[in-house]
C-alpha cells in the first residue's frame, strides 16, 4: 500500500516503531503533523545521507506524490531538509538539502548554478579540454543526475524521476551557461520502470557522435553505444600523469575501452610501443578511430583480459608500464566476493606482465570496493604472483567529481601507482 492509499497520512504508526516520535511536548521545534506544509515526510532515523532508503522512512502525508519536492521532518518531528520524494523508487528520498529553514525549487536552479560555476570558473575547465563533467549526482548534491559537456553537446545520465521532471527545464540554463546547444539523455530501461520514468517525454537530440579535445588530444565519443555517458571523464588527470612514466617504454593497456590510457602513454608520454586490449568490440573500433585522428600507432586487440593476459605470461612477454582498468567487478553487495574473486585473479595476472624494476597502474571503479580493500586485493594478488609492490600513490577522479562529505561512498574511482619488484 503506498502514500496515496492511506487517509492523511501513511507509514508505520508511532506503535509500530520504537524510534518513532517522542512526545511532543518534551521535544524542542516539534511541529505537528497539522502544521506542517504540505507535502512532507518523516523519517524514522537519523541520517545526513543523501539517499533515504524504504526502512528509514517513517509517516508521509497523504498528497506527496511521485516527483514532489517534500519538506522532511527528523523522528522527532523538526524540521530537517528538503527532498525529491517518489514512493515507487528503489530510493525513494533523495536529500538536496539539509537545515532547519525550508526551501524550494529555487535551490535546487542554485544547485545547477553551483556546479557549473565550479567547472567553469574555480576549476576553469575549459582551458585544458571541452570534456568535462558537470553535475555529479550526489557530488553535487543532486542526487539521481549525471551531466558531462563533450563539446556543445550535454550527455546526461538520470537515475531519478524527480531529476527527470525538472530536466526540461534546467537545458536552457546549462545550454546558456556551458555553451552547448545539443543534448542527450539516457536513462536505462531497469531505473525507468523503477522510478516511472516516461523516456519519451524527455529532450534528446539525435547525436550520434561528438569530437572533444584532452591535453591536446582528440577523441571522438559515441553517443549512442558508447558506455555511461560515452566517455570516462573521471580518468582525465590520470591519464595525464601517465605520460610521466612511459617515455620511451613498452605499454599495455588491460580493458582500454576507447584508448585513453594507451593514447595518453603514446602522444604525451612518448612511448615507443602500445598494446590496447578490450572485449568490447566496439570499444576497440572506436579506440582505432581515435588513433587514427591522431596520427598515432597503437596495436589494438580485440580479447578478454584474462585470456590474453594467462596467453601472455605463457609465453613469457613482459612491458615496462601495465595499465588495468576494468570495468565495475562488483555488482552488488549480493555478489561482492565473486567481484573481488575477480579483481584479485586480474591483479595478479596483469602484475606478472611487468618487467621487474617497471610499474604497474591498477584502478576500480566499484564503488561498493573501498579504497583500503582495493588496495589489500592489490597487495595480496602481487605477492601471491611474487611480486611485491613499492607503492608510489593513491589517486581518484580529477576535482570535476567531488565527493560531499555525508555521502563518502561516492568515492568510487581508486588508482593504484607502483613499482614492481
Amino acid at each position: 500500500m503506498n502514500s496515496t492509499d492511506q487517509g492523511s497520512l501513511s507509514g508505520p504508526s508511532e506503535a509500530d516503531d520504537s524510534s518513532a516520535v517522542a512526545v511532543p511536548e518534551a521535544i524542542e521545534g516539534f511541529v505537528p503533523p497539522e502544521q506542517r506544509p504540505e507535502p512532507w515526510v518523516q523519517l524514522k532515523y537519523y541520517s545526513f545521507h543523501p539517499c533515504v532508503y524504504p526502512p528509514m522512512i517513517g509517516v508521509v502525508s497523504r498528497n506527496a506524490r511521485a516527483g514532489s519536492l517534500v519538506n522532511v521532518y527528523d523522528k522527532a518531528g523538526r524540521p530537517f531538509g528538503n527532498g525529491l520524494y517518489n514512493p515507487r523508487a528503489r530510493v525513494p528520498l533523495r536529500m538536496f538539502h539539509h537545515g532547519r529553514e525550508r526551501v524550494g525549487e529555487e535551490h535546487l536552479t542554485a544547485l545547477i548554478e553551483s556546479a557549473v560555476s565550479l567547472r567553469l570558473t574555480t576549476l576553469d575547465l575549459p582551458a585544458h579540454t571541452n570534456a568535462f563533467r558537470v553535475i555529479h549526482s550526489d557530488g553535487d548534491s543532486l542526487s539521481g543526475l549525471v551531466v558531462d559537456r563533450f563539446d556543445d553537446v550535454l550527455s546526461i545520465e538520470v537515475h531519478s524521476l524527480g531529476m527527470a521532471q525538472r530536466l526540461p527545464g534546467w537545458l536552457p540554463l546549462l545550454h546558456a551557461r556551458l555553451g552547448t546547444r545539443k543534448a542527450v539523455v539516457e536513462v536505462e530501461d531497469r531505473i525507468a520502470r523503477l522510478e516511472g520514468i516516461l523516456k519519451p517525454t524527455l529532450p534528446n537530440d539525435l547525436v550520434r557522435s561528438v569530437k572533444i579535445r584532452e591535453h591536446g588530444i582528440r577523441y571522438e565519443v559515441n553517443l549512442e553505444l558508447g558506455h555511461k555517458t560515452g566517455f570516462f571523464c573521471d580518468q582525465r588527470e590520470n591519464r595525464r600523469r601517465l605520460a610521466a612514466f612511459t617515455r620511451g617504454a613498452r605499454v599495455l593497456d588491460l580493458c582500454c575501452y576507447t584508448g585513453g590510457f594507451s593514447l595518453a602513454a603514446k602522444i604525451l608520454g612518448g612511448a615507443e610501443d602500445v598494446t590496447g586490449v578490450d572485449l568490447d568490440e566496439t570499444a576497440i573500433a572506436q579506440a582505432r578511430r581515435n588513433a587514427n585522428l591522431n596520427q598515432a600507432r597503437v596495436c589494438w586487440i580485440h580479447c578478454d583480459a584474462f585470456s590474453y593476459a594467462r596467453q601472455m605470461q605463457r609465453n613469457g612477454t613482459q612491458w615496462e608500464v601495465v595499465v588495468l582498468d576494468p570495468p565495475k567487478l562488483v555488482l552488488s553487495r549480493d555478489e561482492a566476493d565473486e567481484g573481488v574473486r575477480k579483481y584479485e585473479d586480474l591483479n595478479q595476472l596483469a602484475v606478472r606482465l611487468v618487467r621487474p624494476g617497471g610499474f604497474f597502474v591498477t584502478c576500480s571503479c566499484s564503488g561498493l570496493l573501498s579504497a583500503e580493500d582495493f588496495e589489500r586485493i592489490v597487495a595480496k594478488s602481487a605477492h601471491r604472483a611474487a611480486r611485491p609492490l613499492q607503492i608510489l600513490d593513491r589517486t581518484g577522479p580529477g576535482p570535476d567529481h567531488p565527493v560531499m562529505s555525508n555521502a563518502p561512498d561516492g568515492r568510487y574511482l581508486k588508482v593504484l601507482w607502483a613499482r614492481v619488484k
